[in-house]
């Protein structure tokens, strides 16, 4: 695949009104011809190589490839002047064709695609800020999300992680839009370590606290191969490119596609929370002060399904990576993962509550492992919460989520029994969390006659590294 840019704005203009007239009639014909095989999944795992987009700054005339027209104009609308045009390149050998014959598919169609799960109408703008840095394939990406009210935060994860970031930045589509921008081009303006390290990308629309989906547009766009699930009000307090870097086991752990889990802590006086300059930057002091009851386990007065499958008696005596045993539907620790291959987060999931265990939870069913970093640690960073804005979504995605666990278990053991894997490794986070599911055992059973199969027998590829 690749990415072209039209060549002038009259003849993009022109190109567009007529797709646009076209497109009811169209849309089925070219998606079918260009991608017959081609699900959500897929096109999400093609979208990030697609995608290539130049920095753009307040008041600075620029565009995704070439210098031809201001991409944004911050007075007024700041939706791209210039579309890309997703193009398959794939040909016989010797064959040629030319760009402008060549069948294509919109940018907007592509990622109306991509995220078709979530609430729509809804904008993505990939890369309105790109990073200037080069990383490493192997460097871990925070992903994260935020609105206007966290940018200042987000200034002290940047400056404290000074690796690469991928951060969907929502915006809401009304009369103050504009507003929100200029704020956005502000905040990029004020910090130079957000142009070295920062990849920015806008979700424009009127769906506040579509948490999966911004999660999802992070994920998708980070550069390298690994990204951190990250909330922008935790704050790293060690050292953890460093510590990952020199440990062979958690970088082969990674490659393999385990999930590698950082404890979570807060404190038990908000006031304690508010600057992180004065948090303990080693596990000792943090043992310390949880002996000292001025910090706990993130939610554990609170929640504690929600971290406690961590084993933190265990993390304090630890010098060792070790693996979550007694992992729950309800457990949403912070973690890395490998990018590609991991299960996606569920955009239906919109509002507070259930949106980040029920991506945690699809990842464990789907056969990644969970396993504790002994070394590295998140401090919450304290904030007023907005409970009203919480609990009407608590309630409804509660529901959700019910109905969602019972549909995995369904879906993932019909495809590992397809994939002839219900006897490997990779089966027994399903079959742990699935078995005591009423009509489980017995659909089990049903599936060879549903579903006759001459499969060979589990190859070494179902089985999995262990602690």
């Amino acid at each position: 695949m690749a990415v072209a840019v039209s060549g002038g704005l009259c003849t993009c203009l022109l190109r567009y009104l007529v797709l646009g007239f076209l497109a009811s009639s169209v849309v089925y014909t070219t998606s079918t011809l260009l991608f017959p095989n081609w699900s959500s999944e897929d096109l999400r795992k093609n979208a990030a190589g697609l995608i290539q987009r130049g920095a753009g700054a307040a008041g600075v005339t620029g565009s995704w490839i070439d210098a031809q027209t201001p991409v944004f104009d911050v007075q007024s609308i700041h939706y791209s002047k210039q579309k890309m045009v997703i193009q398959p390149v794939h040909r016989q050998e010797g064959q040629q064709q030319d760009s402008n014959t060549r069948p294509s598919v919109d940018e907007g169609f592509f990622l109306s695609k991509v995220f078709s799960t979530a609430m729509q109408p809804s904008k993505v703008i990939p890369y309105y800020f790109k990073a200037e840095g080069i990383f490493d394939k192997e460097e871990v990406t925070i992903t994260t999300l935020i609105t206007e009210n966290r940018f200042e935060v987000f200034k002290k994860l940047v400056r404290n992680y000074r690796g690469p970031i991928s951060v969907s930045i929502w915006i809401k589509d009304d009369e103050f839009k504009d507003k929100h921008f200029q704020a956005l081009h502000d905040l990029y303006e004020s910090e130079p370590l957000l142009r070295e390290y920062v990849d920015m990308h806008v979700v424009v629309d009127r769906f506040d606290f579509q948490l999966n989906m911004w999660r999802n547009v992070a994920r998708l766009f980070a550069r390298t191969d690994y990204f951190l699930l990250l909330d922008v009000d935790f704050h790293i307090c060690s050292d953890l490119r460093t510590h990952l870097r020199e440990n062979p086991y958690a970088m082969e752990l990674l490659r393999r596609g385990s999930a590698l889990v950082l404890p979570a802590f807060e404190y038990t006086h908000e006031e304690d929370g508010k600057d992180s300059a004065t948090f303990p930057t080693v596990k000792k002091n943090v043992e310390q002060l949880v002996k000292n009851k001025r910090l706990m386990a993130f939610h554990s007065a609170k929640f504690e399904p929600g971290h406690g499958a961590t084993n933190y008696s265990r993390w304090y005596a630890s010098d060792e990576i070790y693996k979550v045993t007694k992992f729950n539907y309800k457990y949403e620790p912070y973690v890395i993962l490998k990018k590609e291959g991991t299960p996606w987060c569920d955009e239906r999931f919109v509002g507070y509550g259930a949106n980040k265990a029920a991506c945690l939870y699809e990842i464990y069913v789907s056969g990644v492992d969970y396993y504790v970093l002994p070394r590295d640690y998140l401090i919450h960073q304290s904030h007023p919460y907005e409970e009203t804005k919480r609990s009407g979504g608590r309630k409804l995605n509660a529901e959700l989520y019910a109905a969602f666990r019972d549909e995995l278990c369904f879906r993932y053991a019909k495809a590992m029994y397809i994939a002839n894997e219900l006897g490997t490794l990779k089966a027994a986070n399903m079959k742990s969390q699935c078995n005591t599911l009423k009509g489980f055992k017995a659909a089990l059973e049903a599936f060879p006659i549903m579903w006759p199969t001459t499969n060979p027998p589990p190859s070494s590829s179902g089985s999995r590294i262990e602690s």
